[in-house]
């Protein structure tokens, strides 16, 4: 039996004190690092380079991890390495089984352009739990925050989501923010949206934080709402568990290539996706690093003889999110590059 992150097995005694809550602090550090790495590259034009460095200090950092986790969102096959190929084993294999979902750079176009909202982040969930995309690339993604729960859905029209959520936050209707990747395929949707009277905040890349920021309370994005990234679907499911927000999902293949292996994988396209088919543990870790500065977190900054960063970790389990500012001494950063060769 698959062992839990809290040490159990089944209805077993604890073999592990506490280790889910060391746990969040190694998996920031991951990111941290990924993110650290990156900073080199912003703005240099290179999204491959800059993935690359992510890539690199994360698996490094993962190494060391009290954890038996395996990645069933990654970064392609393992014959694609040095990425965080999918079926990789990450951590040193001596604590809780876990499935791992990483994107070193959500946002290598962001990173590469000088662009806001880059991330670097890291889900986590017990063995078996996450939703495994299998050649399913894209997905129709529907997030709201607490109020949204029972409210809006993907079997509706935009129209009538946004007519219905505006009345659960007891707002009027222009009011109402909805935030949408900045691509051809949405055009009808945006018009939709401006039509039933609401705003948009319109993104170029980077739909997790898109997805997160939709169910914060303290954010100006009330739904996030069109086709992203499966992969990241599966992510960002990990942060709203945590959040107590609402998540629908609904594959949607761009090309008649991925339309057949969709098909070909067994997947259902009519169904809706909730957020327990997405992940259906109870006991979800999401942490995310800023690599450039966003509306959900700062991205990394050189204060004088320190580097800066600031996390996001989200735990579903006890419904706590932290952020965590950290400096670091850049000499050591330095020394860890001259030891690199």
């Amino acid at each position: 039996m698959a062992q839990r992150f809290d040490g159990t097995e089944g209805h077993s005694a604890p073999v592990f004190d506490n280790p889910d809550r060391n746990l969040a602090m190694e998996l920031v550090r991951a990111t941290e690092a990924a993110a650290i790495r990156a900073v080199p590259f912003i703005g240099r034009g290179d999204k491959n380079a800059a993935d690359g460095a992510a890539v690199d200090a994360m698996r490094t950092f993962l190494a060391t991890v009290a954890f038996d986790g395996v990645i069933v969102i990654g970064e392609g096959e393992k014959d694609e390495a040095p990425m965080l190929f999918n079926g990789e084993h990450v951590g040193n294999g001596r604590g809780p089984a876990c499935d791992i979902a990483v994107d070193p750079i959500d946002g290598t176009s962001l990173t590469a352009a000088g662009r806001q909202n880059a991330l670097s982040v890291i889900a986590v969930a017990d063995r078996g739990s996450m939703y495994d995309p299998v050649d399913a690339f894209y997905m129709d993604k529907l997030v709201g925050g607490p109020e949204a729960v029972g409210v809006i859905s993907l079997e509706q029209s935009i129209g009538d989501n946004i007519r219905e959520l505006a009345k659960a936050k007891k707002r009027d209707v222009e009011d109402i923010v909805v935030a949408v990747l900045d691509r051809p395929r949405h055009a009808e949707l945006i018009e939709e949206i401006r039509a039933a009277g609401a705003g948009t905040r319109l993104m170029r890349d980077g739909d997790v934080a898109g997805g997160i920021n939709a169910s914060r309370w303290e954010s100006r994005i009330d739904m996030c709402a069109g086709a992203g990234g499966t992969p990241e679907g599966v992510i960002t499911a990990c942060a709203i568990k945590a959040l107590g927000g609402f998540m629908e999902g609904r594959l949607s293949p761009q090309s008649d290539e991925e339309h057949r292996k969709v098909l070909a994988a067994g997947h259902d396209l009519t169904r809706v996706l909730g957020l327990d088919d997405l992940v259906s543990s109870d006991n979800t870790y999401f942490v995310a690093t800023g690599v450039t500065d966003g509306q959900l977190l700062d991205g990394v900054r050189r204060k004088g003889p320190l580097i800066r960063t600031e996390s996001l970790v989200l735990r579903s389990k006890t419904g706590t999110a932290r952020r965590v500012i950290a400096e670091h001494r850049a000499e050591k950063w330095l020394e860890k590059e001259s030891t690199r060769g």
